[in-house]
């Protein structure tokens, strides 16, 4: 089977899942009854699956992880350049497990606004590996 648009060998199906977490991560709640936490987690989501795009371009295997520092210290450890900006993005994991869910912490919309940046630049990192290489 070639890959298409949702076979998770194509690292372009990655991408498009990346990009559909973040469209969602940047919407400002429309009520109340939306939070931050969730918002966030839409941006962590988008970082994990660019990061894992990256890796299957580059036909690096990859665990069932949430953990953006360790997607992104495998990457390393197959010779993919991660930029600094980049590793900032290991700040999004815990969006992935503690605002997820209720709990004693809080995100405020600053940790929202912090959270989107760091996901539009690891999903535009993305992109220029995978899509810049044509």
């Amino acid at each position: 089977m070639p890959p298409g648009r949702d076979d998770p060998a194509d690292p372009r199906a990655w991408l498009r899942r990346a990009r559909s977490n973040l469209a969602r991560a940047r919407v400002p709640p429309p009520t109340p009854e939306v939070l931050y936490e969730d918002l966030c987690f839409d941006a962590q989501q988008a970082a994990e699956k660019a990061i894992k795009a990256v890796l299957v371009h580059r036909a690096v295997s990859f665990p069932k992880t949430h953990d953006l520092n360790h997607l992104l210290s495998l990457a390393a450890r197959n010779g993919i350049d991660i930029p600094p900006p980049i590793r900032e993005a290991d700040r999004l994991t815990r969006h992935a497990f503690e605002s997820r869910y209720p709990g004693p912490w809080s995100v405020s919309a600053q940790d929202w606004v912090h959270a989107v940046a760091l996901a539009e630049g690891v999903v535009r990192w993305a992109e220029a590996l995978i899509v810049g290489a044509g």
